[in-house]
């Protein structure tokens, strides 16, 4: 394989991977203490173990082109360099849960979808065979939460609140739109589309459904930075 392409594929996995650890982190971690009650803290744990299933996967195809990533078990969620962001870092509350999984993960599953058809292919097998069913359940799970809030007026208050703190950092999610990195990707086949196409695709997904749930986003102003 041409050196770029090696290096793109491994900064692609080693993001991927840890992405998937600090995942499970933030579900024990975080998302367990603020449970409302025994089956939501079951559920994160059912997550958690889900997300290290995820590294595990991801951790053997990095072995398998000599790359170790045991050292990430080591590190505090926090001190993890890739996805350095406030949607990951900083969840505060249990409907700003809801809304990292309803609509941070589905960012993320965004860019799963994208691998079914990456050209590395030790790489998209693993998204095909079982990550991205999984990925479905979680977010499905954050828009039953917000959901469920929403259907009450106070509910729905708390949901809008924790939207429009955080609707900025999932767009963050997806990197700048000038992405040089994102374009390598494209020119290589490990993505089909670049990181603005693939946030105005996701905005095009997103906004009727917070829209039937009468949410709203608020006016971006300024280009969120680039996390991959």
């Amino acid at each position: 394989m041409p050196k770029e392409y090696q290096e793109l594929v491994t900064h692609l996995m080693l993001v991927h991977t840890e992405g998937e650890l600090t995942g499970a982190d933030d579900y024990t971690q975080v998302f367990y203490n603020l449970a409302p009650n025994a089956y939501e803290k079951l559920v994160c744990c059912e997550r958690a173990m889900e997300e290290v299933q995820h590294y595990q996967l991801s951790a053997a195809v990095l072995a398998d082109v000599g790359v170790d990533t045991s050292s990430m078990l080591a590190q505090h969620y926090q001190e993890r360099p890739y996805y350095a962001n406030e949607l990951v870092r900083g969840v505060r509350n249990w409907m700003e849960r809801g809304i990292f999984s309803f609509l941070g993960e589905a960012v993320v599953l965004e860019h799963l979808l994208e691998f079914e058809t990456c050209s590395y292919v030790p790489f998209s097998e693993i998204f095909v065979k079982q990550i991205i069913k999984d990925e479905h359940v979680h977010v499905a799970h954050g828009f039953r939460i917000v959901r469920d809030a929403c259907r009450s007026p106070e509910g729905r208050i708390d949901a809008q609140a924790a939207l429009d703190r955080l609707w900025p950092h999932v767009l963050a999610l997806f990197g700048r739109d000038d992405s040089r990195r994102s374009q390598q990707y494209v020119k290589w086949g490990l993505r089909k589309t670049t990181n603005g196409e693939l946030r105005q695709a996701f905005m095009r997904k997103t906004l009727p459904k917070l829209a039937a749930l009468k949410l709203s986003v608020p006016e971006m102003a300024t280009m969120p930075a680039e996390v991959n």
